[in-house]
Parts: C-alpha cells; structure tokens; sequence
C-alpha cells in the first residue's frame, strides 16, 4: 500500500492563530487530548462546497422517511424550500456560497440516513473517526454529536453568507493547480504575488499534484499563465467559488462566525472528528469551536490527513453526500484504499 508520509508537510500556520490555538489548548490540556490514540479503521468521510448539483437528494428524500424529515427541519430554520433549490435549483443560486453550505451539510446529513435505512440503525456504530473536507466538518461533527443537526443548519447558513458577504467584497478566486507538489506550488503562489503584486497562497492541500490556491483574481489569472510554461505543471483549473476561501481574504467572515458559535451547544464528539486546520482531532469542546472560527481563513491540510488515516489502522471507508470529491482524492493517494459513496 502506498502512504503519503506527512512528515515534513506543514504548512506555515499564522502567528496568531498558534497563538489562539496554544492558549486553548493549555486551557483544556487534561481534556483535549482524548483521541490522541484514535483508530481509522472504519472512516466516515464528509464533502465539502463543489459537490452540489441540481438534482441532489430528490431520490433519497422519497426513498427515506428520515431524509425527507431533516430537509423539513431544515427548511423551517432557513425560511426557504431547500430540497426545491437542491433538486430544481436553478444552478447559479444553489453555486450561490449561502446556499450551497447549507445544502451540502443537510444533504450529507441525508446521506447518513440512507446509510442507515440500507445497512440498519446499528451499522453506524463501528465508525472509528470521521472528517470533512472544509465545510464537510460540520457533517462529520453533526455524526459524531458535537453539534446538533438544528445548529449545523444554522451555522451553515451563516457561515455561507458571510463567506459570500466577504467574497462579494473583493474581486478574489481559487485555481486548481494540477501535476505540482507543494513546494513547486508555494513557489508558484510566490511568483504570481510578485508579478501581480497582490496576495495568492495554497489554500486546499488536497493531496500530491492537486492544490488549490486562493488569492486575488488578478493573482489567480497569473497563475493559470504561469503555472505550466514557468513551472511545468500539467493544467489549471478555475474554480466556481465565490472567492478566496481559507485565506485571509475570508477575514470579514470570522467575526459573523464567532458570534453564532458563540451560542452554540458543542459537546465532546462521541468518535474522533479530524480537523481541517491541524489535521488532528480534538476533544474539548472550547477549543472545537476556536478552531472552527479559525478554519475559514487557515489552509485545509487534507493531505496531510488521509496520510495520517492510512497509517491508523485504515480498512474501509465512506463518502456521504453529494458527489465523489473525497473518494477521487484517496484514491489518487492510495489506489487500493476502500472507499464506498452513499451518493444523494
């Protein structure tokens, strides 16, 4: 089996997000470290923003009773139709940052459910650790119990608009930057901040020879110039977000975050729950939450992530939810990994 070996890989944190990170740690030093040992031996994982498509979970909403029951739920809280715009769309507004979050998160949340309603109510509880990619961590939380399903929607909904609100106010965008390593798409990112004069860095360390990088638009176009002429890359590839997620672009955006989480309920998840900021899984609830706060303008360290599954005890794993991002991703790391998607 092939294992991407993370040692060496971290990518440089902000000063002061350590800072926020140590002091919540220290804090909760006797109760975080719970899943320090954890085992992947049956993983869940959680896609992120992308997967949507106009048609998603129109089938296991008339298949399963409890599918349909969480996008009720979820429409009340949100004040509009959401199975509608998933299955009917149209494309531009479901593609929209404050709707797509949302339906993404209760679309996974479904997708559980049909997992469920095909393998039995108990087939959930060998699950060993879960994880998702970005947005997908409010899933894996939701699984694991850290936050209620009514409080994933609502967080979900602001998050989305207040990452669509910051995006909104600056021209900035993501690019995929194929047949790189990270060290060749750092220098990458460096070149195009110089030529353009404006901000662009990895954002999605997604695994070897796929990163997406976030910057400004002018710093983006630089990038899809250079990329394979200068530095032999093999495409680029824009990506149809509404801006530079999990930069510093995305600044506005904590502050609207911080106060939701604020009055949210985050309990210890009953299983390991992997971080998208540290590519680790935490037990405290207090420091969950600063996390999260701190997630939407940090690099999501995924490669980093599945290295560290495949070295834990890793036998099978699932994809709930719109698309087969995830399973593409592990596959391009380990071709014989197990993955199954439970699809809606």
């Amino acid at each position: 089996m092939m294992l991407l070996r993370t040692n060496g890989f971290v990518p440089m944190a902000r000063p002061a997000f350590k800072q926020v990170f140590r002091a919540a740690t220290m804090e909760a030093s006797t109760t975080d470290s719970d899943f320090d040992d954890y085992k992947s031996t049956k993983s869940f994982f959680f896609p992120g923003q992308g997967a949507q498509v106009v048609g998603m979970a129109k089938e296991v909403v008339e298949e399963c009773p409890a599918a349909a029951d969480l996008f009720t739920k979820a429409s009340d809280i949100l004040g509009y139709d959401l199975l509608a715009r998933c299955s009917e769309g149209p494309k531009d507004l479901l593609d929209s940052t404050e709707v797509s979050q949302p339906a993404i998160f209760v679309a996974s949340m479904a997708a559980v459910e049909k997992y469920k309603m095909e393998n039995g109510e108990a087939s959930v509880d060998d699950v060993t650790c879960a994880m998702g990619l970005s947005l997908g961590e409010y899933s894996a939380l939701c699984f694991a119990g850290a936050i209620s399903f009514e409080d994933g929607v609502k967080i979900t909904k602001i998050r989305g608009e207040a990452m669509q609100a910051a995006s909104d106010a600056v021209d900035s965008g993501m690019v995929s930057v194929i047949g790189l390593d990270s060290a060749k798409t750092s220098e990458l990112c460096k070149k195009a901040s110089e030529t353009s004069g404006e901000k662009i860095a990895i954002a999605n360390y997604l695994c070897n020879g796929n990163y997406a990088v976030s910057g400004s638009k002018k710093a983006c176009e630089v990038v899809a110039s250079i990329a394979k002429p200068d530095f032999g890359a093999r495409m680029t590839v824009p990506l149809a977000v509404a801006g530079a997620f999990h930069t510093d672009f995305m600044e506005p955006a904590v502050s609207k975050l911080a106060d939701v989480l604020k009055d949210v309920d985050i309990k210890k998840p009953r299983i390991p729950v992997i971080s998208n900021v540290d590519a680790k899984p935490h037990s405290d609830p207090e420091v969950i939450k600063k996390i999260l706060t701190t997630q939407v303008t940090s690099p999501v360290l995924w490669e980093n992530t599945m290295g560290t599954i495949l070295e834990r005890g890793f036998e099978e794993g699932f994809e709930l939810g719109p698309g087969k991002v995830v399973a593409g991703i592990m596959k391009r790391i380990d071709k014989k990994a197990s993955i199954t998607n439970i699809v809606v």
